[in-house]
């Protein structure tokens, strides 16, 4: 076969070649036209002794090619044995392919990677998606339950447009609900107390935190003792609007704090503003499509259901749509249900361009993922989607001890305590160091350790580590090696990386290759957390190499008498800092050229 010239990254390569000879024999086996080949995956197989990368192609194509899967496996590797690329291919269990790809795969993927530098593993031509995260409701300072769900709707975000996707980052103001009464009428409190009245204990039911007293001090500013004599139904939307306002700056400078911005703040308020009135239009729009009726919802069984009322109401048919039970949307007062303004929120994201809609939700929304996915399938005729992530609780420790409570939250440590304290990198690795549905241990005191029981140190000291043997080189064999690393990438993209053939060598080369596989797996299944777990495992082994060379000189990096490996063992470490900075960068983390 002849060799494929490409500039795709190693694994696409592949899949290219495996795609090729699957065209090959459907033209020659006479198979049904337009077969499918979205199904046909290249990856690295579950054990690394079956080989480098592994194909399902026979097991998908068996009945379009009307053959035994083991037959048809037999068929594509005898083809895939001729390629150029591949050194070795074998057949396993009931028609699985195994391939072993030939040293110079790896040297040229190697070249591949300071070929695309920061663009290496990028994809370009996605679809718009928007990602709807942290929004907290405005009641008061981020605490860090909340920051977990900012930092993995952030990297999320990132790592989809990194996947070539037209990304906005979005946050749903809860400005509409009885709970912004609440924090209006503690607002007011702490405004009174700003006027000099002892307000005593602040009565149960109402915010405690002290967050509120700027709030109370800033209506004391602007109204003076104005609203004092006003009755509650008057100063209530002034101190609301206020308190809300002030929340949110706040919330803004807590999520800068860790270096995240969202495209669009979105009031659930003006959902319902007269003459404006979506959630009335888009109960029009679902009772035009015969959606909605009116009914009584049977008894719940087990658990009971939080919004059931026995009584003649307004209901949404979420069962035809792969719900459990019909839901209600306007309350037996008349005002809408969340769920109501929640359609309506999520209709207007499909009617702004996003068929491709994702919401990460704290661990006590799970309940309600079922009959929000329903509410879009209606509401876009199938044509939208929504995956909802759920992002599990923190515990936050201090040596394996539970943290106490803030002072100033009343009742939680906030955001910007656990940031001021560990720092904005520290806290955003290891928020995405554990996959989101799983609950994540977070010790203050071990992410400020030095040692690779410390990930997000380890990972950072790889990148820095790197740059010092770049240093190192310069002053012992290359006083000319560039700093600049555009300048150095391409002075190195000229070195004789084939010379790089040591098994720990090969396996380095192995990991950076495997960078596009894994950023595309990671974007496909939303799961940010796979970066993470790239970048400790790519570290850990560029590590043991290094440690590997202060007992085996001949691994060393620089190696004094032969410039030309030295050369091709640079151009490795550069493979390496770079695929480090990349998922660092979309982590939202710091990629430091030296540790202090």
């Amino acid at each position: 076969m002849p060799d494929t010239s490409s500039s795709l990254h190693l694994f696409a390569d592949v899949l290219a070649r495996v795609h090729a000879v699957c065209r090959v024999l459907a033209a020659e086996a006479g198979w049904p036209e337009g077969i499918d080949l979205s199904r046909v995956v290249v990856e690295p197989p579950r054990d690394p002794s079956h080989g480098d990368m592994a194909t399902n192609a026979a097991m998908v194509l068996a009945k379009e090619a009307k053959a035994k899967p083991r037959d048809l496996a037999e068929q594509i590797a005898e083809r895939l044995r001729a390629d150029t690329l591949i050194a070795k291919v074998d057949i396993a269990g009931p028609g699985f392919i195994n391939l072993t790809l030939k040293p110079a795969a790896w040297a040229e993927a190697l070249r591949t990677v300071l070929r695309e530098g920061a663009d290496y593993g990028r994809v370009r031509g996605g679809s718009k998606v928007n990602v709807e995260f942290v929004s907290a409701n405005p009641t008061g300072p981020m605490h860090v339950g909340h920051c977990r769900g900012a930092v993995f709707g952030d990297a999320l975000a990132s790592l989809l447009q990194f996947a070539g996707h037209d990304v906005a980052r979005e946050y749903y103001i809860n400005d509409a609900g009885a709970q912004v009464d609440v924090l209006a009428r503690s607002a007011f409190l702490r405004y009174r107390e700003a006027l000099g009245e002892n307000i005593g204990a602040i009565p149960d039911g109402l915010y405690p935190g002290d967050y509120l007293k700027p709030v109370g001090a800033a209506l004391a500013k602007e109204h003076g003792d104005k609203l004092v004599a006003m009755s509650e139904a008057e100063w209530l939307p002034t101190v609301r609007a206020k308190a809300i306002a002030m929340m949110m700056d706040e919330i803004k400078d807590d999520l800068a704090a860790l270096n995240i911005r969202h495209d669009v703040f979105f009031s659930e308020r003006s959902l319902i503003e007269s003459g404006n009135n979506k959630v009335a239009e888009t109960i029009d729009f679902l009772r035009a499509k015969g959606d909605i009726y009116e009914g009584r919802l049977p008894p719940p069984k087990g658990a009971p259901i939080e919004d059931w009322e026995d009584r003649e109401q307004l209901l949404f048919k979420a069962t035809a749509y792969g719900d459990d039970v019909d839901r209600p949307l306007i309350k037996s007062d008349g005002s809408y249900t969340y769920f109501a303004s929640d359609i309506a929120y999520h209709k207007n994201k499909f009617d702004r361009g996003f068929a491709e809609m994702i919401d990460v939700w704290g661990a006590d929304h799970g309940g309600y993922i079922k009959r929000m996915q329903a509410a879009v399938k209606a509401t876009t005729s199938g044509k939208g989607a929504l995956d909802v992530k759920i992002v599990q609780l923190v515990k936050l420790l201090r040596n394996g001890e539970p943290v106490k409570m803030s002072k100033r939250s009343g009742d939680f440590v906030t955001l910007r305590e656990v940031v001021d304290e560990v720092g904005q990198d520290a806290v955003r690795f290891m928020m995405l160091y554990r996959k989101n549905d799983a609950v994540l241990d977070f010790d203050l005191a071990k992410v400020m350790e030095q040692s690779r029981d410390n990930p997000v140190f380890y990972v950072q000291y790889g990148h820095a580590r790197g740059h010092s043997i770049f240093r190192n080189a310069r002053a012992e064999v290359f006083p000319e090696l560039p700093g600049d690393t555009g300048q150095r990438i391409a002075w190195l993209s000229e070195s004789a990386v084939e010379r790089l053939s040591d098994p720990v060598e090969l396996d380095l080369l192995k990991r950076l290759a495997i960078y596009p596989r894994t950023l595309e797996a990671a974007a496909a299944a939303h799961e940010p957390h796979r970066i993470a777990f790239y970048l400790y495992e790519l570290a850990s082994e560029f590590h043991a190499l290094w440690t590997k060379g202060r007992d085996l000189p001949y691994l060393r990096f620089i190696i004094n008498n032969d410039a030309d490996l030295t050369k091709a063992r640079l151009a490795m470490v550069q493979g390496v800092v770079s695929v480090l900075a990349s998922g660092l960068a979309i982590l939202g983390v710091h990629a430091p050229d030296e540790m202090r």
